[in-house]
């Protein structure tokens, strides 16, 4: 990645040479030392992530659509939102949303001014310690804290990618952690079937947080039960509280 090679580019022809040096990059693979990454590259950025107010969103299906739904509730209260999301559809700005809008393309290339020498140092430390380079969900998740974060958002509404504990994500400390309906998948992420993918995705909830899921299967139910519990949440699983 090459920092100043946006210099002098229209906002869309910056776009597009950022997103081409975005998702030319590997998905994420090792796992246990992304969030470390992750966390690296904001501390160099002032750890912008502490400054938020964040919803946490993981499950197996309906994250988006929960993540949406949050997020325009949030904004119907008159609250200024972030909402990071993924896939997208037409723009990768689209991932990283203020108040209900992705991101502005001169919000992006000053973003991404100050967001990639960061990336760059964070690659040559891996490499030089034999890991890969960042991957292209980790740097959306440091654009998208950073961005938040920039603007004051009141709230960031945060759709984790994968999973949870070891999610990108799961740097920032949800204030509310929702669970969105569990099922067994992505097998070779998950061991232990419902079981293990009910552990990976209750690693979002933190201490004290307020902890809202939906109907799960029962050994999932009580695996969320037992994690808010043991971090003194307060928790309504399926509707109903404790």
């Amino acid at each position: 990645m090459n920092h100043p090679s946006i210099a002098g580019l229209s906002p869309a022809d910056a776009e597009r040479e950022i997103d081409a040096l975005i998702f030319s990059r590997s998905p994420e693979s090792d796992h246990a030392a992304k969030l470390r990454r992750v966390s690296a590259a904001l501390a160099r950025l002032g750890d912008p992530h502490r400054m938020l107010r964040i919803v946490h969103v993981t499950g197996t299906n309906g994250k988006t659509s929960t993540s949406r739904m949050i997020e325009s509730l949030l904004r119907a209260h008159g609250l200024t939102t972030g909402l990071f999301t993924s896939p997208h559809l037409t723009t990768f700005r689209e991932r990283i949303q203020i108040d209900g809008q992705p991101l502005a393309q001169e919000a992006l290339v000053r973003l991404w001014d100050r967001v990639s020498p960061v990336i760059q140092a964070i690659d040559n430390d891996s490499l030089a310690a034999g890991g890969p380079r960042m991957s292209f969900f980790e740097i959306l998740t440091v654009l998208g804290f950073t961005a938040y974060a920039d603007a004051g958002v009141d709230v960031a509404v945060i759709e984790v990618g994968i999973g949870g504990s070891r999610d990108a994500t799961n740097v920032g400390d949800g204030e509310v952690a929702v669970l969105t309906p569990m099922a067994e998948d992505h097998s070779n992420y998950f061991v232990g079937g419902i079981t293990g993918v009910a552990s990976e995705k209750s690693g979002i909830i933190k201490e004290g947080a307020t902890v809202v899921s939906a109907m799960q299967p029962e050994v999932a139910e009580d695996i969320i039960r037992a994690a808010a519990c043991e971090r003194g949440c307060r928790h309504a699983l399926g509707g109903r509280a404790p």
